[in-house]
């Protein structure tokens, strides 16, 4: 029952939270997705459904901000937004719009019972939100306004998200994008 097994619980868990919601998804959903031992949940997450959550947030989280940081180091704020996009793109049409965005299942569900799932959902929306502010500045974007347009394009990316997945169309993410991308490009060249 080592590392490897937590990892593949990990990701399996924020992979099912992307289609089935937190409600939805049971420990017998994960164990059998990763292909765990059955009693290896309980071993590695002696907190239950809440700690493996929180991690599958983290996990999530940290996967996307490192494409997102990825795209922020062209230093061009249209294509660092693109490619924010992108991802999600991939991740609609391949699960013919049954997948969203796991952070946001979990914060969508977080109970006061267990804050640290909306505190986990914050950071790292908040993560995401530092890393594009800091590439908008680097592509000349002042500090305030890139702060503003960072908040924009997570919650306008997360609701075409939420749209795409109702419409079963790609279209309301594209329409995002373009406006999203406009926006950076002007406010990069300034006044």
């Amino acid at each position: 029952m080592g590392t490897d097994s937590r990892e593949r619980m990990v990701r399996s868990a924020a992979y099912l939270f992307r289609e089935r919601g937190y409600s939805g998804t049971g420990f017998r959903d994960v164990i059998a997705h990763s292909g765990a031992p059955r009693g290896s949940i309980y071993h590695h997450f002696p907190g239950g459904k809440t700690q493996l959550a929180e991690e599958a947030v983290r996990y999530a989280g940290d996967f996307l901000n490192a494409g997102i940081q990825a795209a922020v180091e062209g230093g061009d704020a249209a294509s660092a937004v693109e490619a924010f996009v992108t991802w999600w793109r991939q991740v609609l049409i391949k699960s013919e719009f049954r997948a969203g965005c796991p952070i946001v299942a979990v914060t969508v569900e977080s109970h006061e019972e267990a804050p640290q799932l909306a505190a986990a959902s914050a950071a790292a929306f908040g993560r995401w939100q530092d890393t594009l502010a800091t590439g908008l500045e680097n592509a000349g974007v002042p500090e305030p306004r890139a702060v503003r347009l960072a908040t924009l394009i997570v919650a306008a990316v997360e609701g075409a998200t939420i749209l795409c997945r109702a419409h079963r169309d790609v279209r309301p993410l594209d329409e995002v994008v373009a406006e999203l991308k406009d926006l950076v490009r002007a406010a990069a060249t300034g006044p």
